[in-house]
């Protein structure tokens, strides 16, 4: 290409600070409008991830459901073939020979019976269980009905926020990538640095009344010289901001 954008070395510190300067302007921009937004981004990702635990829930009790109705299948069925062993083995007793046949006979009929208490008592269990899961499922299905309305509601309003700022948005973004393309990458992670680490994200401030524009503590006349002359990065002694000139009305 013949004309390309110079990069962030070639620019002098002047340019860099003056760029430092209106990047701090757009991100303060940028700060403001997702303060609008407030709690919502948090709010939709926590009913988010509140709606997908019950949804796994859901799937998991109704697993455990289909689970215990097979197992109830299971046990009516051996209960069935225990009842028809034993109508075999009794038909087989009046045709015994003996009294060792007779014996042996009995205890099939009555280990089968055994059977059919075992079965008759687990088949309690299941239903009683079953009850229980029943209710947990139609518990965590209302809890993820309200829940999916909630986040419905929450969704829209912040789409509806992000719809009416998305122009301004994408200007802001625009700007902020060209102010970034002037500052070295270490500088600029310097700035980012201090910026994460201030509650009003502010880490560049002018001098304002011979005070530092984010701590407002005093700044010697000489310090303040030095910072006129754009020659350096200077920084708040006291709370580590980056300091620049309050530039000219029309420089604005």
């Amino acid at each position: 290409m013949s004309t390309q954008k110079k990069a962030a070395e070639e620019y002098s510190m002047e340019e860099k600070i003056e760029a430092l300067y209106k990047l701090q302007q757009i991100d303060s921009k940028i700060d403001e409008i997702e303060k609008i937004k407030g709690e919502l981004p948090l709010e939709v990702q926590d009913l988010e991830d509140e709606v997908a635990g019950l949804q796994t829930r859901i799937d998991k009790i109704n697993g455990e459901i289909e689970e215990l109705t097979a197992l109830t299948r299971q046990r009516r069925r051996e209960s069935d073939e225990a009842k028809m062993m034993i109508e075999k083995y009794e038909e087989q007793q009046q045709n015994v020979r003996n009294n060792r046949e007779f014996d042996a006979i009995t205890k099939e009929i009555e280990f089968q019976k055994l059977e059919i208490e075992h079965c008759a008592k687990r088949l309690k269990d299941y239903s009683a269980e079953m009850k229980v899961k029943k209710k947990q499922a139609e518990d965590a299905e209302l809890m993820f009905s309200e829940r999916k309305i909630d986040l419905e509601n929450k969704r829209n309003e912040l789409n509806s926020i992000e719809s009416e700022t998305a122009d301004e948005m994408a200007a802001l973004r625009a700007q902020e990538s060209e102010a970034q393309a002037k500052i070295d990458e270490r500088l600029l992670t310097a700035y980012q640095r201090i910026r994460s680490n201030m509650r009003n994200g502010l880490a560049v401030v002018t001098v304002k009344r011979d005070a530092c524009g984010g701590c407002y503590n005093r700044i010697p006349p000489q310090r303040q010289v030095d910072i006129r002359q754009n020659k350096k990065i200077i920084v708040c002694e006291y709370c580590g901001r980056i300091l620049v000139n309050e530039p000219a009305p029309e420089a604005e």
